[in-house]
């Protein structure tokens, strides 16, 4: 476990943050099952769970329990095209002590050292298993392993470093053009709730806990429903109502940058819970809170002007009218001249 600065968390450590939550660290890949035959026979999920442990045992010496490997088969294989996949999931790794022990045996090794050889091992994990037979009692399967876009955080640098050098984000050739802005989804709303207060998510609480990572300029929190609708039919792992959607606007592209690397390759985790919240994390391409001041303005300018012969402005009622109490709430004494 790890209390230190984020700016100088190693990617196997976990940080702890407020409100009972860390961000465990793991390694995620997507899975996609092809048929390597002519059979027409559907993946025996338990089976092909089976022999991606003893593959990653044998090969890497990594521990997988069945949980942490997610296989679902598509529905009518039968009229499904021989070239489409017939199942598709996800890996997570999430022992990776043997990764900490090397970091910690050779102690003059810095954090970018440390992200170099993550990095390595995780390629090499995806480069050995993308393309693998995996022969099930007599039934032949073709996997295809990748890493998700939203781990990679070397390569989401990259894709907004490019955009933003040559692409026109609405702002002056002048000024230099930085995101700040993350967006989270699939975390628990009642994790960013106020405790015995409401189950929805909070702002304050949800502020106070991405406070960690820097000063915050904007925030914006709200259920995730779309989430159900975006996930598989074929699942109903996902309830509409559960998760929140969190957009963070940061001051400084620095935070920003901090924030986004911590998120990549972790889970959330709360104390006293067993549940691990593989969310998805990204930076803001759209602009929310650009757009949404756009979007205010617009209304305001869409407003028609009021008639000053006929308008009766009411703030001189409001502002002559005083609390009969005290911020204290406790009742003003009266005094005679």
């Amino acid at each position: 476990m790890s209390n230190q600065s984020p700016d100088s968390l190693r990617p196997t450590e976990t940080l702890e943050i407020e409100n009972g939550l860390s961000l465990v660290p793991r390694v995620k890949l997507l899975l996609t099952v092809h048929r390597a035959d002519h059979s027409v026979k559907p993946v025996d999920e338990w089976q092909l769970k089976r022999s991606l442990i003893d593959f990653l045992r044998s090969s890497f010496s990594v521990k997988a329990p069945e949980d942490d490997i997610q296989v679902r088969s598509f529905k009518d294989l039968k009229k499904r095209k021989r070239d489409l996949p017939v199942a598709h999931g996800a890996l997570f790794v999430r022992d990776l002590g043997f990764l900490s022990k090397r970091s910690n045996a050779e102690v003059n090794e810095d954090v970018k050292e440390s992200e170099r050889k993550f990095q390595e091992w995780r390629r090499s994990v995806v480069d050995k298993m993308d393309g693998i037979e995996l022969n099930l009692e007599g039934v032949k399967f073709r996997l295809t392993v990748e890493l998700p876009a939203c781990d990679d955080f070397e390569g989401t640098r990259k894709e907004w470093e490019e955009l933003y050098a040559f692409g026109d984000r609405g702002y002056s050739r002048s000024a230099r053009q930085q995101p700040d802005t993350i967006v989270l989804r699939g975390v628990p709303s009642r994790w960013f709730a106020e405790p015995r207060v409401s189950s929805k998510p909070s702002m304050l609480v949800t502020h106070t806990i991405f406070s960690a990572f820097g000063k915050i300029r904007n925030i914006n929190v709200a259920e995730d429903n779309d989430l159900a609708k975006d996930a598989d039919d074929e699942s109903g792992d996902i309830v509409s109502g559960l998760h929140c959607k969190i957009i963070v606007q940061f001051e400084k592209y620095r935070d920003f940058h901090t924030a986004m690397k911590v998120l990549c390759s972790r889970s959330l985790q709360k104390e006293g819970s067993r549940l691990k919240a593989d969310y998805e994390v990204r930076w803001d391409k759209d602009g929310f809170f650009r757009n949404a001041r756009s979007e205010t303005q617009e209304k305001r300018s869409r407003m028609p002007p009021l008639d000053s012969g006929n308008y009766r402005s009411e703030a001189p009622r409001r502002h002559a009218h005083f609390s009969r109490f005290s911020p204290d709430n406790v009742r003003s004494k009266r005094f005679k001249e």
